[in-house]
């Protein structure tokens, strides 16, 4: 039987335990399924007789569904109701998984690939509006914890997952392994998950619907393949496609009185500060996310399954983290969150700095559980932050607003640090080329120096990648704590009384940012 939405002024965390299993389920695979096809994308391969080139497109088109999607969510969560559409969502998305089970073209698995991301582009940012509406304002940093647990164990435990079953199984159970948890998310979901009050939407924003997907699916699109080349004619089109319709879209918001995305927000000074750390730190994150795995594969060696047994510790630490955060939350604000959070990232950067070609597994677990804990104390608190500073009306759009810009930031990140290495490694490339050049020239015997500068040459060829993720790391490792230095701009809300649910009525724009 469906459940009604819990007084706050009786709340107990208990009650809303199994409700909480739902979405938890539904982020689980969801953010999951980010990563979890990375390291299948050589078996596949071969086993449909392609190339890479073309099956990077598995993980591009899923990518660019979910961001094409997301800034729809709000709204339609405000039409059809969060429920509706969070139940409606994990249903795309799981039979998205089962078709991604069965082709045998890569062509097929791309475009079933696609259908699993505009169901998994909905699933997250209505799941943390539905959370946020779930809890009271005393007690919404520890339900938030629980709730980010998936988000942050999801990405680490993925590698783990997928490179055991596509080593000694099949990648389709990749795909099949989602059909039994999309089934107990919608089984409990329906039965258990409250109808929560919804807003009452005055017409449909076309123009928004129509530039907002178009927008952040290009820049998605245009800032991923710089990672290959900025100049490249694919990423100049997909930045320009995108640039161009984000200006269009942001004159079409302002000007609506029914806007997709409510961009109004930004005149709250403590919201726009909020979201620009947010961004900076999310930035330094990913400079310990993404590059340590690439370093242990590309440098050291390490198949996907190594990889993520080391990086194990990372994902214990973030898990155990949340909970404590968000209880640490409701307590202080995020100030301090932030900055503990961010400071612990960047000592794991200055540690990762130090890597080389003989670091070993046991030698990173001290500074992957700094990461881990450092990202479990600042994600979702941020998140709870920026929600907080939102108008109650606007959360459905707020979730909608961080989350495709999240999309963005993370493929520029992404990019960007792919550009930074490349660029290192170079460097260092040439600078062991030189040494071993220098060296090989002082030798008197031209067959000795000719063998010299060969063996040279390949141990400079060895080592100039590590080196160029130390000083890759070095660099993320300022941008860390630059991110830390900015949160000590971010201010506390005011404890403010429980207020009884009921039905929101409409606001004006004006209302919505007044505060």
């Amino acid at each position: 039987m469906e459940q009604t939405l819990p007084s706050h002024a009786n709340f107990k965390l208990t009650g809303i335990l199994v409700p909480l299993l739902a979405i938890i389920a539904g982020v689980f695979v969801v953010v999951l399924d980010n990563t979890a096809m990375n390291v299948a994308l050589s078996t596949l391969a071969t086993d449909f007789g392609t190339d890479l080139k073309t099956l990077q497109w598995v993980v591009t088109g899923y990518m660019l569904a979910q961001a094409s999607v997301i800034p729809l969510s709000g709204w339609l969560s405000d039409r059809f109701g969060a429920k509706t559409v969070f139940l409606s969502a994990v249903v795309l998305f799981t039979v998205g998984s089962l078709l991604c089970a069965t082709p045998s073209r890569a062509e097929w698995l791309i475009a079933f690939r696609v259908i699993q991301g505009l169901g998994g582009g909905c699933v997250l940012p209505v799941a943390m509006a539905y959370v946020y509406k779930l809890s009271p304002a005393s007690k919404v940093g520890v339900v938030m914890g629980i709730m980010g647990i998936p988000v942050l164990f999801a990405p680490a435990i993925g590698p783990v997952l997928s490179g055991w079953l596509v080593e000694y199984h099949s990648w389709r159970l990749i795909f099949l392994i989602n059909i039994p948890v999309g089934i107990l998310c919608l089984a409990i979901g329906i039965l258990k998950l409250p109808r929560v009050e919804r807003n009452p939407v005055a017409g449909i924003d076309k123009w928004g619907m129509i530039l907002g997907p178009l927008a952040f699916a290009s820049l998605s699109y245009g800032v991923s393949q710089g990672a290959e080349s900025w100049s490249a004619d694919k990423t100049i089109l997909g930045l320009a496609i995108g640039g161009v319709a984000l200006i269009a879209f942001v004159i079409a918001e302002l000007r609506t009185r029914t806007p997709l995305l409510e961009l109004r927000i930004f005149r709250s000074v403590d919201f726009s500060a909020g979201i620009f750390v947010q961004w900076v730190g999310q930035f330094g994150l990913y400079g310990a996310l993404f590059l340590l795995p690439q370093f242990l594969q590309q440098a050291r060696g390490f198949g996907a399954f190594d990889t993520g047994l080391t990086l194990l510790p990372q994902a214990i630490a973030s898990g155990l983290i949340m909970p404590i955060a968000g209880i640490l939350f409701d307590r202080i604000g995020v100030r301090w969150l932030v900055v503990l959070g961010l400071s612990l990232v960047s000592g794991a950067l200055f540690q990762y700095s130090h890597v080389d070609l003989t670091t070993e597994s046991h030698q990173l677990i001290l500074p992957l559980i700094m990461c881990g804990a450092g990202m479990g104390m600042m994600t979702m608190p941020m998140n709870n932050h920026l929600l907080n500073k939102a108008p109650k009306p606007l959360i459905n759009r707020v979730t909608s607003l961080t989350n495709s810009m999240q999309q963005v930031i993370n493929s520029l990140a992404i990019s960007t640090l792919v550009t930074l290495l490349t660029s290192r490694a170079t460097f260092r490339g040439n600078e062991m080329k030189a040494a071993a050049a220098q060296a090989a020239q002082s030798a008197g015997d031209l067959t000795q120096a000719a063998a010299g500068s060969a063996e040279a040459m390949r141990q400079a060829a060895a080592t100039a990648l590590a080196k160029g993720f130390d000083d890759t790391f070095f660099i993320m490792m300022f941008v860390a704590m630059g991110g830390a230095v900015l949160g000590l701009l971010l201010r506390r809300n005011r404890p403010a009384k429980e207020e009884p649910q009921e039905a929101v009525r409409p606001i004006s724009n004006a209302e919505s940012i007044s505060h």
